[in-house]
């Protein structure tokens, strides 16, 4: 029997059945969620066969949810299967349109595949819904996108505006200040990490980045900073042995 016919079959059993429709649509979507969550936690487990098992149930007995949607196509990107990953993550945002956290995992999937334009778009989309309540790892997630892409220049502005909407955002202070240091913008690298430290805390990796930048900058005063606090905050951090093995310092 094809697709077609059944589904003409199906409908005019939902018309003759009515009550008892009700009830088996009930006790399909119930059965679906049960098998979203099952899916979800395999998935996260990285159980992916039974995962997928249960992600592909999920999906015939509520194909119009767009979660089942877009973790089936995350599920797909992790087996290596772009095409269907497209696919799925296609179908959730039919479904959903304006879900930014579909937007969101749609644009991670573009850019993980070179499609840097299409990603940040995605990104830029999510950002700027309302409902989205994170727009500055947005943000920050198109700059990292645009960074793959070898396009530093256009980056450099997306994190700017994920600190402007999240100052305290250390990722994206982290990541302008490594682009500064890859393009021999030392003093910028570092002015920019000690306006972050005025006011939030201190990560290892933007430690490390100060004590790089006042390197560049032949500055020992605010390197020996850097690394006093790198060393005494995060003593156990791989950041801090690799200051220490560095300076001969191993203890």
């Amino acid at each position: 029997m094809n697709a077609r016919r059944s589904c003409a079959l199906l409908a005019v059993a939902l018309v003759q059945c009515g009550c008892a429709t009700t009830g088996s649509q009930e006790s399909s979507a119930t059965a679906g969620a049960a098998n979203l969550q099952l899916g979800s936690a395999y998935l996260q487990q990285g159980n992916l066969p039974i995962a997928k098992d249960k992600l592909e149930r999920a999906v015939k007995q509520a194909p119009r949810d767009p979660a089942v949607h877009g973790l089936l196509a995350m599920l797909y990107q992790r087996l290596g299967d772009d095409a269907r990953a497209e696919t799925e993550h296609r179908a959730a945002l039919s479904l959903a349109p304006r879900d930014p956290e579909q937007l969101n995992n749609y644009a991670v999937f573009l850019c993980g595949v070179g499609r840097v334009d299409e990603g940040v778009k995605r990104f830029q989309e999510a950002a700027a819904n309302r409902l989205y309540s994170t727009p500055w790892a947005a943000y920050t997630n198109a700059g990292v996108c645009m960074r793959g892409g070898k396009r530093d220049a256009e980056a450099e502005p997306l994190f700017t505006r994920a600190l402007q909407v999240r100052p305290d955002y250390t990722e994206a202070a982290v990541q302008i200040a490594d682009l500064r240091l890859n393009h021999d913008r030392a003093a910028d690298a570092y002015r920019g990490i000690a306006e972050f430290l005025k006011a939030n805390p201190a990560n290892p990796e933007l430690l490390l980045l100060g004590w790089r930048a006042a390197r560049a900058q032949h500055d020992p005063v605010n390197a020996a900073q850097m690394a006093w606090r790198l060393q005494t905050e995060y003593p156990d951090s791989e950041q801090a042995r690799s200051v220490a093995a560095l300076l001969g310092n191993k203890n």
